[in-house]
């Protein structure tokens, strides 16, 4: 297993979730297992920065809102920026990959029920967010700046509750 290509473990994923009927000569019996494994390291690798950066973003932002100095005001809310637009843009390989786990149902049951209460509004608000930023960039009002904060944060929260069921369905409870 360890010597696949990277063109191998493409073909197993590709197999088993877009053409599962497909079955190439001596390579089908490996098939199941790797694209399944693939799926499930790929959206657990591409969760955690996502969340982290926003997080992040919305601390830094927080600290820009409450600091009284220009320059760094400004730095903070750059930054602030910059982890927003980078989070949104690595949740899109999270959603597609979580989708693709998920066989494309938006629900479910148990834990993932849980996990999409919080990873939908969490997606919505990160995307809204976004797009405010891109939009407002530095001519910002200090009650629109509030309004803002109180989104990032309770995306922050949303996305928390998200990454805590999430764990319960990689996990179990314990």
């Amino acid at each position: 297993m360890l010597s696949l290509g990277f063109s191998t473990v493409c073909q197993a994923f590709i197999i088993r979730d877009f053409a599962p009927g497909l079955r190439l000569a001596g390579f089908a019996e490996m098939t199941p297992l790797l694209a399944a494994n693939v799926w499930e390291i790929m959206h657990g690798g591409s969760t955690h920065l996502p969340i982290a950066l926003m997080l992040v973003s919305a601390v830094s932002d927080g600290l820009g809102y409450i600091v009284r100095t220009d320059r760094l005001r400004e730095r903070f809310h750059i930054a602030g920026f910059i982890m927003l637009i980078a989070g949104t843009l690595g949740v899109l390989p999270a959603v597609l990959s979580g989708l693709v786990l998920a066989r494309w149902e938006i629900g479910g049951s148990g834990a993932l029920f849980w996990h999409h209460i919080f990873v939908w509004p969490t997606f919505g608000l990160l995307v809204g967010l976004s797009v405010w930023r891109i939009i407002v960039r530095g001519r910002r009002s200090r009650p629109g700046l509030f309004i803002y904060l109180v989104f990032a944060f309770l995306a922050a929260v949303l996305v928390s509750a998200a990454g805590f069921w999430g764990g319960e369905i990689l996990l179990g409870s314990s």
